[in-house]
Parts: C-alpha cells; sequence; structure tokens
C-alpha cells in the first residue's frame, strides 16, 4: 500500500476517539452533507452521484458561513467514508495533526542539492540531519551520517536516503519525535505493509490477519497457487444474471499467459475477497461461448 508525504491533513478515523477538539466548527452545508472548519481548511462528507457512497472532500480558506457551503466549493477525493460519525473522527484527528505539526519546529527553506530523485527544488528541516526533499517528480528524506547509524541495520540505506512512498516510514520509526501521532501511524501501517517480517522482529509479535495486506496478500497467492483466480471480469450480455471471468494461475508448470473463461452468478462474484475471486472447479465450468471481452475472440485465434 503508498502513503502521501506524511504532512498531508487527510486523516484516518481513530475508533472510540471523542469528538470535541478545540477549535473545530462543525455544521451542515446548504446542500445538506456534514462540513467542518478547521482554521484555514474546510472538510466536507460528500455524497457520491449515485448517493451510495460518501468521501471526504476539502477547501481552503472558504470564509463563508458553513450553512451557505454547496458541493462546488469543495474538491478532491481523500478516501470513502461509512457514516457521518466516521466523518467527525476524521475532522477531530486532522486537527490533532495540524494542532502538532504548529508545535513541530520544521523548517522550510531551499538548498542546492541533488538527490536520487533529481535536484531538489524545495526542503523542510525536520530536525538536524534530518531533511525531507521534494523534486520536480518525487522525494524523499535525507539522513546525515550519523542520524543514519541510529536506523536498524535491517531497515538502513547506507546512503542515507528514504524516499517519500514507504521508506519515509523507516524515519518515522526511529525519529517518532519529530512527527505526529498521526504520522507515527501511518508510518507503523506502512511498514506493516512493506516490511511485515522486518515489522514483526522489530516488535516480537507475529501480525495477525488483516494487520499486513502485503502479509495477508502473500497467505492468500500460496494457498490459491494452483488455483485459477480472477484477473477481469464483465457483465454478460449474453447470459442474465452472470459474471463473464478471464483467469490465471500462477504455479510454475503453467505458462504465464495461460488463461480461462468463466462464468460466475453475479450474486457470488459481488462477494469475492480483497484480492481475487477464486473459481470452484466443482461448480464454475470452462466457458467458451461468445464473449464480451473486446478482442477475445482474434486473441483466442492468435494463440
Amino acid at each position: 500500500m503508498t502513503y502521501p508525504h506524511p504532512s498531508n491533513d487527510t486523516i484516518a478515523p481513530i475508533p472510540g476517539q471523542a469528538h470535541d477538539q478545540p477549535g473545530v466548527e462543525f455544521g451542515t452545508s446548504a446542500d445538506g452533507f456534514p462540513v467542518a472548519r478547521i482554521g484555514d481548511t474546510t472538510l466536507a462528507m460528500v455524497p457520491t452521484a449515485d448517493g451510495r457512497e460518501n468521501f471526504l472532500a476539502s477547501a481552503w480558506r472558504l470564509t463563508r458561513p458553513l450553512a451557505d457551503l454547496k458541493r462546488r466549493d469543495f474538491h478532491g477525493h481523500e478516501g470513502r467514508l461509512d457514516n457521518e460519525a466516521a466523518f467527525r473522527a476524521r475532522v477531530v484527528e486532522t486537527a490533532r495533526h495540524k494542532a502538532e505539526l504548529a508545535n513541530l519546529s520544521r523548517e522550510q527553506v531551499r538548498m542546492s542539492c541533488s538527490t536520487p530523485w533529481g535536484a531538489s527544488q524545495h526542503a523542510t528541516i525536520y530536525a538536524d540531519g534530518i531533511v525531507f526533499h521534494a523534486t520536480s517528480g518525487h522525494g524523499g528524506f535525507h539522513l546525515s551520517a550519523a542520524r543514519n547509524d541510529k536506523v536498524l541495520e535491517v531497515l538502513r540505506n547506507a546512503s542515507g536516503w528514504y524516499e517519500e512512498d514507504t521508506e519515509w516510514a523507516i524515519v518515522a520509526l526511529i525519529f517518532p519525535d519529530v512527527f505526529t501521532t498521526y504520522e507515527r501511524s501511518c508510518a507503523d501501517e506502512t511498514l506493516r505493509n512493506a516490511w511485515p517480517s522486518e515489522w514483526e522482529r522489530i516488535h516480537g509479535r507475529r501480525l495477525e490477519p488483516g494487520e499486513s495486506w502485503s502479509k495477508d496478500k502473500a497467505v492468500f497467492e500460496r494457498t490459491h497457487v494452483h488455483d485459477w483466480v480472477v484477473a477481469s471480469a464483465i457483465t454478460s450480455t449474453h447470459h442474465a444474471g452472470m459474471v463473464e471471468v478471464v483467469a490465471r494461475r500462477s504455479r510454475a508448470s503453467t505458462a504465464q499467459d495461460e488463461e480461462r473463461r468463466f462464468l460466475v452468478p453475479s450474486s457470488e462474484y459481488d462477494t469475492r475477497g480483497r484480492f481475487g475471486f477464486v473459481i470452484d472447479g466443482q461448480r464454475h465450468a470452462i466457458y467458451d461461448g461468445p464473449s464480451n471481452f473486446l478482442g477475445w475472440p482474434r486473441r483466442k485465434t492468435l494463440s
């Protein structure tokens, strides 16, 4: 899984957390959805066009009363929200994150510096020897030699550079005092997903199912190495109530590009797990009829 730069204000809810954070104003927009203001930032729980889901949207420097705001005032799509309680939790944690950021001594500067991702365009000094560099396309942290020596050997980059997608979490793990509570939480989740074995070694316990996406995926792949797993699917117009799927499997004796088609009841396919739908050879027969996949007949002829 990839996380945004750790200073991002998008916050995940904390179960059981109180919703009485100072400096937060809650309200209802002119369009009837929940909104909240934290300083210059305004957040909203905006419904999708079909009304089936809600997502977090944001705006900056809106000065009008919350009750006057409308959908067009907000932009972005910063994750799904289950309900208003989840929205309020994210708002409160955003406020907490912003308050903690204000108490940290991060300094924005310009440095003439080469990084593994190009020339540094601007830098943020988190502490002496801990600097985040942003380039035109990517970025990451650079640790001084003394700081880098403190990184656990199993996670240490000899260069002292740690890219922003996942490796930033290593910096947050080793130097938690220069990161907010939210950033540390994101770092822990990133480490559990990117380096589950190392996380287990550091914390002295095994990750349970559901705690690490990458570990769960590896278990799924080992368990179903000989099974046909759906790679793509489309609603069938030739068979009502069915989904036409293309499945592959990864065992060594199977050619990497070998594929089979199956028909699966739509209601059954809707119950698929997070890592895919596994074909049951006893119930799902190989399908060789008319296809809704563009180019399938040509692919079959060429193969």
